[in-house]
C-alpha cells in the first residue's frame, strides 16, 4: 500500500471509539534498514491554536488492528501501547 492511499484516513481508537486524528496530519517513523513503518506520530494540538498544546501521541505499528477504506482502527489500551 502506498502512502498516498493512507493519507486522509481517520485514526480511531478501538477501545473508546475516539477519533484521534488524520493520517495525513501525522508523521511516520520508518526503520532505515528495512524500510518498514515502526510507528505513527500524531501531533498534539490545541483548540484553534489557542491554549496549551497536547503532547504528541506515538502509535506503534503493531497496534493497528484494521485498515479500511476511510479509517484506521488502532487498539492502544492493550499493554499501554500509546506513548504521550
Amino acid at each position: 500500500m502506498r502512502y498516498s492511499e493512507f493519507s486522509g484516513k481517520e485514526i480511531i481508537d478501538l477501545d473508546n471509539g475516539e477519533r484521534m486524528g488524520m493520517l495525513g496530519h501525522s508523521d511516520l517513523v520508518i526503520h532505515t534498514e528495512s524500510g518498514q513503518i515502526d510507528s505513527i506520530i500524531l501531533p498534539g494540538t490545541s483548540f484553534l491554536g489557542w491554549g496549551k498544546k497536547k503532547n504528541d501521541c506515538v502509535i506503534p505499528w503493531n497496534a493497528i488492528r484494521k485498515i479500511g477504506p476511510d479509517m484506521i482502527i488502532v487498539e492502544l489500551r492493550e499493554r499501554g501501547r500509546a506513548k504521550y
